[in-house]
């Protein structure tokens, strides 16, 4: 068990954040470009920008679903891809379910993930994030992955960087689930320092809207929806203490405009509290549960599949498909050396009116999208969201709408591709 392989190395904490498992002796095959090898861990390597040199490495299950979901495992401290995923469940679950796990690893000495530089907290800004993101956008290019259903999941350092992903990238990921994290940017540092005394110990405290507002900064001018947020937390975590698990309930909720007051409170297991915020279910926009007595090493079995729930990606073992979609998109494309311009429409096949609607496609690799018309971009490459602007924001049942966009590209002129009408699926026309 994990909780066992951890306990003897918190003694190194103070030399390396968060002490691991021996790295395990499970030999990953090698990556052959541009898909990987079924049931098996395996290395991608010239996966993107990766500012910092992380490692990618991806589980792709043998009997992997139509536009799958994708996770983002991210590891603790002195940890790695492959230790992660030798020492947890989500490999096994993506076998029972059809979803794609992705294995970041850290290559600089510590092993732990950056969440404190001022470049890993701002969208974009560079360092870990932008690798991480980078892989994303590679397993939605490769398996028409859909770009809805993008979570992110860690342990401690892996935990802080679930935080800072959803912070940095809420039109990336749907969800997250953070195992004894600390908010975002609550790590924060100006010396090049991985590691905030205070925030470890639980001292730096924050009004819920000066916690939002920290994740709001990292995306000026994000209007849409943010990812929900699942919060696991010992009371006797002596590494990242337990007062971080009331500041980041204050910061989510607020994120998602919420109050502090749940709307329900029980207990799933003896010695656990769990409180939703904004809903009652399992689908609540941030749940949070409370581990009586246990300490940052908290991993024990079955709680993979909580996160898995949480997300929404178990479907009683059988492997679900994408719903008929309510929607037909057409793409026409002109050409020329290093650009091109694409004209899309939209067509309502459902029988109730779209209003407000956003687009997901993928762009082909290379492409780059450097202006448009007639709907808002983000980002400019890779996964792609277009949003409609005021006057077409409205699409009646049979109606169309249209936009466009040039794009620069290095060889590719394709047309985009794994279409979704506010997250549902659509025809291509």
């Amino acid at each position: 068990m994990l909780v066992a392989l951890l306990g003897g190395l918190l003694p190194l904490l103070a030399a390396t954040f968060l002490a691991a498992p021996a790295a395990s002796a499970r030999t990953e095959p090698p990556a052959p470009a541009p898909a990987v090898a079924a049931a098996a861990l395996t290395e991608v390597t010239n996966f993107g920008t990766n500012p910092s040199n992380l490692q990618m490495y991806v589980y792709v299950p043998d009997s992997v679903t139509t536009r799958p979901a994708v996770l983002v495992a991210a590891h603790w401290c002195t940890g790695s891809g492959p230790v992660f995923y030798s020492n947890t469940e989500y490999a096994s679950l993506a076998d029972r379910y059809g979803f794609i796990v992705i294995y970041p690893s850290v290559t600089r000495s510590s092993k732990c993930f950056d969440v404190s530089s001022p470049q890993a907290l701002t969208r974009g800004g560079g360092s870990d994030p932008v690798g991480i993101k980078s892989m994303v956008d590679w397993v939605t290019r490769t398996y028409n992955a859909d770009t809805g259903r993008v979570f992110a999941t860690g342990v401690s350092s892996g935990a802080m960087m679930t935080n800072v992903l959803l912070g940095d990238y809420p039109d990336v990921f749907a969800g997250g689930s953070a195992f004894s994290g600390v908010p975002f940017g609550c790590f924060a540092t100006t010396n090049g320092s991985e590691w905030n005394s205070d925030c470890a110990n639980g001292t730096v405290i924050h009004t819920p809207l000066e916690w939002g507002n920290l994740v709001r900064n990292a995306y000026p001018g994000y209007t849409g929806p943010r990812p929900r947020m699942q919060l696991w937390h010992g009371t006797e975590d002596d590494t990242l203490r337990y007062p971080n698990f009331g500041e980041m309930i204050k910061q989510w909720t607020n994120v998602q405009g919420l109050t502090q007051t749940p709307a329900t409170t029980d207990s799933p297991q003896s010695g656990w509290t769990r409180t939703r915020y904004g809903a009652t279910g399992d689908k609540a926009p941030v749940e949070a549960i409370s581990l009586q007595g246990v300490g940052h090493n908290l991993i024990t079995t079955g709680m993979a599949a909580r996160v898995i729930t949480f997300f929404g990606l178990d479907s009683g073992g059988t492997v679900p498909q994408p719903p008929a979609g309510p929607c037909e998109v057409a793409v026409t494309t002109s050409a020329w050396n290093t650009g091109l311009t694409a004209s899309v429409t939209i067509t309502n096949t459902s029988t109730t009116a779209v209003n407000g609607w956003k687009l997901g496609f993928t762009l082909p690799s290379g492409q780059t999208i450097t202006s448009g018309w007639s709907a808002t971009f983000a980002p400019a490459s890779g996964a792609v969201s277009a949003t409609n602007v005021t006057y077409n924001a409205t699409i009646a049942p049979g109606a169309s709408v249209g936009f466009g966009y040039q794009a620069s590209h290095t060889g590719n002129s394709a047309a985009p591709s794994g279409f979704t009408l506010n997250g549902a699926a659509c025809t291509a026309g």
